[in-house]
This record gives C-alpha cells, sequence and structure tokens, in this order.
C-alpha cells in the first residue's frame, strides 16, 4: 500500500487545489474600525449551481488513516472547516482517472477554512488528535445527490496517509 505524508499547509502547496483562511487568526489586507476587522474574500467558493449553498455539520470518528475511496463534485467547490481538531484532507487533482501517484495530504488546522476546487478528489478530513471531528461543510444544497461522484480505490490505488 503506499504511503503519503502528510504535509503542512501552505498557499503554495495547496494552490492547485483551492484556497483557505484560517479565521481564528485572519493575516492579510482587511478593513474595519474600532471594533472589527473584516478580511475580505479570503477563501474563494464557487458553484454553477443556482441552488442556494448548504452549511453542514460534519462528525467524523477516527478510523485511521487508510484511504479505500474518493470522491469529486464536476461543477461546485466544497468547503471544510475543522471545528474542535486539527483534520488531516488528502487531494489530487482532476484526470482521465484517478491516480493515486498524483495524491497529496495536509494538515489543515482547525479553524482554517478551505475551498476545495471542482472536480479534485478527496474524501472526509479525518481527525488528527482527538477521537471525533466536528467539521462544517459548505456545498450547494442536495450537491450530494446531484453532483457528487465517488470512486471505491482498487488495492493498488488504496493508501495510507502518515501524520
Amino acid at each position: 500500500m503506499i504511503k503519503i505524508k502528510a504535509e503542512k499547509l501552505t498557499p503554495e502547496a495547496f494552490a492547485p487545489y483551492g484556497t483557505y483562511t484560517n479565521v481564528l487568526d485572519p493575516e492579510g489586507y482587511h478593513i474595519g474600525g474600532e471594533f472589527h476587522d473584516f478580511y475580505r474574500d479570503q477563501a474563494k467558493f464557487y458553484t454553477d449551481s443556482a441552488l442556494p449553498i448548504g452549511l453542514s455539520p460534519l462528525t467524523v470518528r477516527n478510523h485511521g488513516y487508510v484511504v479505500d475511496g474518493v470522491e469529486w463534485h464536476n461543477h461546485t467547490c466544497e468547503g471544510m472547516m475543522p471545528i474542535n481538531d486539527d483534520a488531516v484532507m488528502h487531494v489530487s487533482l482532476a484526470s482521465g482517472d484517478y491516480d493515486v501517484t498524483q495524491t497529496k495530504a495536509f494538515i489543515v488546522p482547525k479553524g482554517t477554512l478551505i475551498t476545495i476546487f471542482p472536480a479534485v478528489y478527496h474524501l472526509t478530513p479525518l481527525p488528527v488528535h482527538e477521537k471525533e471531528l466536528h467539521a462544517l461543510i459548505m456545498l450547494p444544497e442536495r450537491c450530494y445527490v446531484n453532483d457528487f461522484l465517488y470512486k471505491d480505490l482498487d488495492e493498488d490505488s488504496r493508501f495510507e496517509i502518515e501524520l
């Protein structure tokens, strides 16, 4: 089984797959006043769906770091923010078919909102320290029915993430 080392999340390393911003400790240009700072447009999210964006709680129980499937959305980004723990998230660029050798894994600090671009292979974020990860997922309403594709990985494509 292939092992993929999870790496630190950086703008340069994550740029092919999406964008992100640390909601708990934002940086960069902002506007504001005496009592607020507004860090506008830090993470980009887009979709070609006319449906409203749904904000959905997700709970993931720690079950190890072996990955045997991937999902993707052809017409929308997916937003994910780990709330109570850091999360490990794997991604791979769109291709004719899934290629495990193109997969990367990133440690997403809790409170960091990531946006995964359309057609980027990924699956559920996994907890790093806790028994359960609580995360917020952003997808167009009913995307899990209208724009959700899933592939079981064969034995040669399955992988394990190393922290």
